[in-house]
């Protein structure tokens, strides 16, 4: 299953929110989102500074991990980035495509 880097922000209001229910509630709110679209969490970390979580998750594709971004932005209370991973695999794999393209000027 792809996996992503989800990277999230709370506003105000999501800071309340962390505040009143504590990290695990939030974790365990990412799990249940993920699972109602066949994801599941890899991983989750609070930390401080402009991003205030970072998760690891796999999903089954990318309408899947559009879904839960989409629900969570609508949310209001957090700003939400994703980033799709590729593996050493994936990546080997890229690298044996060779995209014919011509920079900018040439």
């Amino acid at each position: 299953m792809p996996k992503y880097l989800v990277q999230s922000s709370y506003n105000a209001e999501g800071a309340k929110g962390l505040l009143k229910e504590g990290g695990t509630a939030r974790r365990s709110a990412a799990e249940k989102v993920l699972k109602s679209v066949g994801g599941k969490l890899e991983s989750f970390y609070f930390a401080f500074g402009e991003t205030d979580a970072f998760l690891i998750v796999e999903m089954p594709d990318n309408v899947a991990a559009a879904s839960v971004s989409l629900a969570v932005a609508a949310s209001g209370a957090v700003r939400i980035r994703t980033t799709p991973l590729l593996s050493c695999e994936e990546m080997d794999a890229a690298v044996k495509k060779h995209a014919d393209y011509r920079k900018p000027g040439q």
